[in-house]
């Protein structure tokens, strides 16, 4: 792989030397609200200059963990199933490089493409899901590949009681009770979190973290296409991200900033700092 050309800040070791690989799936083709979640890595990684690399919340700095930026996958907009083969096919390449595969979506949809490579490397997978969206349909007008059907698609893989789901806020009513049978939902909040964790750290269970950033308040985070009132803040989110890194995370990602929605940047600059603070907590 070749390093791309603006990287995210800090992440500048070569791919041979590299723990985590970080790379863009830039696809929103199936975005049921606002579009525009396809400009979103390329955002984070330009606006990333104006972070520092050093975390003063875990007093760790960039710069002392070796991340390879790949870039941008060049993703079909007119095709679901063909983006999505494209991020397997990237994902299990950094797996096969016994490499940490970490995603900057893009709509929610394509947290399936990585899961699925995953998955096939941890049959005994196990999902921590933090979202305002349940995503649990299955269809969304008549499309079963949708970002608001992705949990679903990805619990025919892992099976019952293998996803875990926090800050949940939005749904239908048979979402609700497809979760009660086969899901962890915690509806609101992190309330629980603490507890997964020891229990997955305990089991020694493998564990796909997929953050969608409309989890938090939209009050600090206007710019993502499906908004809903409610929600967490930065620092609830932060202390949740550093508790889920202490399982065996074997992949992750963040997803849903659209930039344009927010013209005053303050969404992609939390976007960036939610990003800097899961590779440095995911680095030890």
């Amino acid at each position: 792989m070749k390093k791309n050309v603006e990287t995210f800040i800090g992440c500048e070791a070569e791919y041979e030397d590299a723990k985590m690989v970080l790379f863009g799936a830039p696809f929103d083709s199936t975005t049921s609200f606002r579009p525009g979640a396809r400009f979103g890595p390329s955002a984070i990684r330009h606006e990333s200059f104006g972070l520092e690399m050093y975390s003063i919340y875990q007093d760790k700095d960039l710069k002392d963990i070796p991340v390879f930026d790949s870039g941008d996958l060049e993703l079909c907009f007119g095709s679901s199933e063909s983006a999505l083969s494209d991020i397997e096919a990237h994902t299990g390449q950094i797996l096969k490089d016994r490499k940490l595969p970490i995603m900057i979506g893009g709509e929610h949809l394509v947290t399936l493409g990585a899961v699925r490579a995953v998955w096939k490397n941890y049959p005994d997978l196990h999902i921590i899901h933090f979202d305002a969206h349940a995503d649990l349909r299955d269809d969304y007008l008549g499309a079963t590949l949708s970002h608001a059907c992705v949990l679903r698609r990805c619990h025919e893989l892992v099976g019952d009681g293998r996803i875990h789901q926090f800050c949940i806020r939005s749904g239908e009513k048979n979402e609700f009770e497809f979760a009660g049978g086969h899901t962890d939902l915690h509806p609101f909040h992190f309330e629980g979190l603490k507890e997964v964790v020891e229990w997955l750290i305990e089991a020694k269970a493998p564990v796909y973290f997929t953050i969608d950033l409309d989890c938090l308040d939209p009050a600090a985070f206007p710019g993502t296409g499906t908004p809903e009132a409610g929600g967490v803040t930065f620092l609830q989110l932060f202390d949740a991200i550093c508790e889920v890194c202490r399982t065996n995370v074997v992949g992750a990602d963040i997803n849903e900033l659209a930039p344009m929605l927010d013209a005053s940047g303050v969404s992609t600059a939390t976007a960036c700092k939610v990003l800097r603070e899961l590779l440095l907590a995911l680095g030890e």
